[in-house]
């Protein structure tokens, strides 16, 4: 009975293996003519997934390639699985299955993959659930010692003669692509990682400019974020209004990159950074022999811009003459290339500043009317840093870790005396002004804090420094000594005893000191 027995299974592995053999044979053959008329890999994939899906009884397959510039393995193309899952399988060298198999160009055959701790199923396509009932084949597409890719296949559970047959013609799949993986990875993994390199950039771009990390949570700017949320949805051209230094590029960046236009291109163009003979063909381009020196045709910003943003810094310093071919592109879309005749139509968005009055140029005649009002549709006003209130204080945190991690330093704080001399100035030069002095005082401060002597002359105060009615060695040590004491009340909260304590001094003398500083300790109480 059990030499019967014996004889059946034996017979129905012989089956089991010539059927998986006689069935991989006719599609195997069309690979073949497909490889053997264009070598071309995608169509070689469709065949390749085709026989393991209907031949080879493969419930999930993936076919993966290696690229050596990221050293990343990644999903070309699979079955069973969905477009989110195949961006989840990314593996590197070694980690995982996939990884080993890449790694050591060897094949690997798991029986149950819910036994194996080194099935990672990065790409979630399997419940945990399911990992007793699947078994995982991966062969390594190889030219020589030179590893390409792999092919992966998660089966049912079957025996170990069915698995190795499996194998056996994955394998021959494998040998038969490989020529053409080499093809695709020359010819397209620089394209891929060009590609991928740019999206992972416009994200950082996207990240990095959302409305949110404009810093600052006064009223006014609470009021920016908003009105930059609501426009940014739109095509609307919007004017940035505001004296120098307050920011308003950092805002266009801020619309362009959450608008829906964030993955097309966004350019920007200082209208008085060039001469008035030169703005055209910047702007609009130029054919070839349009001028003299103009051997080549030159795409202007507007035709870079299509499909994204323009952003033209400095609008009011524009002549009538080019304000005149700038109303025709806001009305028309579409433009001449300096030279030539052909219309070209473009679909931008613009967005313009200027720190100059624009109504008062108009009623004087110097800018046009018409552009005036197609221009500013919906106009964004900028505050000037001093009336942010405590924007100063959370901009010079901001400037004083970043310089901090760019000199490789370690500054802990800014001292009372300094955070009220920031406050108490009127920052003429803006935001701007306020990041170079901070970069002063991060390269000036020592023991980890920037004292009030760090920043410049310019925001100097009698009481800090005691040069506007005293310069003596006295009125010196007056304000060291006036720091110190705000610095360590601020420090203890305005109790005197500990305030004396960490000066050195008896809490009599601190008192004397404090009288004749016209400090008082109540201020620092919480």
């Amino acid at each position: 009975m059990n030499t019967t027995m014996q004889s059946q299974k034996s017979n129905c592995r012989v089956v089991a293996k010539e059927v998986c053999q006689i069935k991989a044979l006719p599609p195997l053959f069309e690979l073949s003519k497909v490889l053997d008329k264009s070598e071309n890999l995608s169509q070689a994939m469709d065949v390749l997934l085709i026989i393991m899906e209907r031949n080879l009884e493969v419930i999930r397959g993936m076919v993966t390639l290696y690229s050596r510039k990221t050293g990343k393995i990644f999903i070309h193309k699979s079955i069973g699985l969905t477009s989110e899952e195949e961006q989840r399988g990314i593996y590197s060298l070694g980690e995982g299955i996939t990884g080993q198999v890449v790694e050591t160009n060897q094949a690997v055959i798991i029986p149950e993959i819910g036994n194996e701790p080194k099935f990672l199923n990065r790409t979630q396509s399997m419940p945990a659930k399911d990992h007793r009932h699947m078994s995982f084949i991966c062969v390594p597409i190889a030219r020589g010692k030179k590893v390409l890719g792999t092919i992966s296949a998660e089966i049912n559970c079957a025996s170990q003669v069915f698995l190795n047959r499996v194998l056996e013609v994955l394998t021959i799949i494998a040998t038969m692509t490989a020529h053409a993986a080499e093809l695709f990875i020359l010819e397209n993994e620089e394209r891929t990682y060009w590609i991928s390199e740019n999206k992972r950039l416009q994200d950082a771009l996207k990240k990095k400019y959302r409305p949110d990390n404009i810093i600052g949570d006064s009223k006014p700017m609470r009021e920016i974020h908003a009105m930059i949320k609501r426009i940014a949805r739109t095509k609307t051209t919007v004017q940035i209004l505001g004296e120098s230094g307050v920011g308003k590029e950092l805002v266009a960046n801020a619309i362009h990159y959450a608008s829906p236009r964030a993955r097309g291109p966004f350019i920007k163009f200082n209208c008085a950074a060039l001469p008035e003979t030169l703005i055209e063909s910047e702007l609009f381009g130029h054919e070839k022999g349009a001028f003299t020196g103009a051997g080549t045709q030159r795409i202007g910003r507007f035709e870079e811009a299509d499909r994204g943003t323009i952003f033209l810094d400095e609008i009011g310093e524009l002549s009538l003459a080019m304000q005149t071919k700038l109303l025709r592109v806001l009305q028309e879309r579409a433009f001449e290339r300096v030279g030539g005749n052909r219309s070209i139509k473009v679909d931008i968005r613009i967005i313009t500043a200027t720190n100059k009055d624009l109504a008062a140029m108009s009623d004087e005649g110097r800018f046009r009317e018409d552009l005036f009002y197609r221009l500013n549709v919906f106009p964004i006003m900028i505050p000037p840093l001093r009336e942010r209130g405590s924007d100063v204080i959370t901009l010079a945190d901001h400037f004083v870790a970043r310089f901090a991690k760019d000199n490789d330093k370690e500054i802990k704080r800014i001292t009372t005396p300094a955070l009220d001399m920031l406050m108490s100035y009127h920052w003429p030069g803006n935001v701007r002004e306020l990041e170079n002095v901070i970069e002063r005082a991060a390269i000036l401060a020592d023991e980890h804090v920037i004292q009030a002597f760090n920043l410049p002359p310019s925001l100097q105060t009698a009481k800090a420094s005691g040069t506007c009615v005293k310069v003596g060695l006295q009125a010196k040590l007056d304000a060291v000594a006036y720091e110190m004491i705000v610095d360590a009340l601020k420090t203890n909260q305005g109790n005197m005893t500990h305030t004396a304590r960490e000066l050195g001094i008896t809490r009599h003398t601190l008192r004397l000191r404090m009288d004749k500083l016209d400090i008082d300790y109540r201020k620092f109480r919480p």
